[in-house]
Order: C-alpha cells, then structure tokens, then sequence
C-alpha cells in the first residue's frame, strides 16, 4: 500500500513538473525549397527541449494553426518553412497568438515564406531576396547582450548560405551582421543583418538567417545562438 502511494506521489510531481515546462512547436512546413537540414534541425531541437527544460511538438501541418490550439504554446519555431504556408483563417489564428502575447522564432528559410501577406514580413522581420553559393564569411556581433549571442566571439567565421533581404522592417535590433567584403554576393551593403529581435504588437520575435547547412545542428555555437533566441521569445515569466 505505502509503495502505491509513493508511486502515485512521483506520477503527480513529474505531471506537475511537465505541466509547468514551457510547450514550443516546430513548424516545418515547406509549400516552395525544402531543406534538408530540417531533418538535422528538428531532433536538434528536441534534444534542446529535454536538457534545457522546454517541451518540444512538430508539424508541417497549417491545420495545427487555430486560436485554441495554439494557447498551449509559449513560443512557436519557424524552421525552414517556406511558400504560401496559411489561409485566411491560420493567418488570424496566428496574429491573435502573437497579439496575446506568444514567442516566434525564425530559422533560416523563415524569411521565405508569405510573400503575399506583409504581416508576416514586418513580423518576421524581413523576407528573402536571393543568395550566392555556400562559403566561409566574417560574421559581426554587434549586439553581445542578448541571450543569443553573448557567449559569441566578436567575429564568427563560419561556412553557411548567406541570404540577402528586401523590406527589412526598420525597427528591428538587429544582433549579427556580415561583412560583405569576407565573401562573394552580398547585396545589402555595409549595413547586412543576419539575425535580430524586435517585440512586435505584443509578442517577442527573433531570427537568424544562420541554419541553411546541417553542420549547424551539431555546431554548440548554434545551437546556444538558437537555444538563446527560444529562451527570449518564451519570455522570462514562462521559462522554468
């Protein structure tokens, strides 16, 4: 009787343990170019989830976007996604989520998406306009505060698909740029952001441009850069 007892003692902390860690969804779905380092990223972040205290869901299913669906939620990654990814509906569901208060998180290809809706593009911050191939280039962190880059070397030289933006929302803060002088093909000139946060009508938004290539996924200097950007968009009162 006693070992039952204390049996279903543990069974009611670790659901309340469970019920307190912060939820985050991966959203992957690819309606233009898939990445293949999709298949790197999502158990990347995962494993994440479980040794930093967060709960981890996935989907490539729009569907998963409605009001109610998505309160159980603090903060939603967008990895790789690209196209036309909502209807009408889920665009609501996914503006009412960030007017309440919910965390979004770029990867990469996030900025590729939604060319038709610039609520999206002001949201995430900017959207793609083209890039060169993959090669080594000097990236500046000029913002060493934030939780996403302080453990970054002033300048990190890494290997990657480096975009260049259009309609870049002005009143990012941006964290990281390029020097478009330690590489072929940029186009935003001396002023190039690669990643940035903004709080955007109520909810808290980051991106990083970085994440094209699957080495990342393994690279601990990433993996911290997009644990940091998941911890801002969860928000100090929801992390445990």
């Amino acid at each position: 009787m006693k070992k039952t007892a204390i049996l279903l003692l543990l069974l009611v902390v670790v659901a309340a343990a469970g019920a307190a860690s912060p939820r985050v969804l991966v959203f992957y779905k690819t309606a233009g170019f898939y990445h293949q380092s999709i298949e790197a990223g999502l158990p990347a972040i995962y494993k994440l989830g479980v040794e930093n205290g967060f709960s981890v869901d996935s989907t490539k299913d729009s569907g998963a976007f409605t009001t109610e669906n998505l309160k159980k939620y603090a903060a939603i990654i967008f990895l790789s996604t690209t196209g036309t990814l909502f209807d009408a509906a889920q665009q609501t569901a996914l503006q009412d989520y960030v007017h309440k208060g919910g965390g979004i998180v770029g990867i990469h290809a996030a900025t590729d998406a939604e060319y038709e809706w610039p609520w999206y593009n002001q949201m995430m911050g900017a959207w793609f306009l083209s890039h060169p191939k993959q090669q080594t280039a000097t990236l500046n962190i000029t913002d060493r505060t934030h939780i996403s880059t302080k453990h970054l070397p002033a300048q990190w030289i890494r290997k990657d698909e480096w975009y260049n933006f259009k309609n870049i929302n002005k009143d990012v803060k941006v964290l990281i740029t390029i020097d478009e002088k330690s590489y072929e093909g940029g186009k935003n000139g001396a002023f190039h952001p690669m990643a940035w946060y903004h709080n955007f009508e109520g909810g808290r938004v980051f991106y990083t441009e970085l994440g094209h290539v699957n080495e990342s996924y393994t690279d601990p200097l990433f993996l911290k850069h997009i644990l940091g950007g998941i911890r801002y968009a969860i928000g100090k009162k929801r992390w445990k």
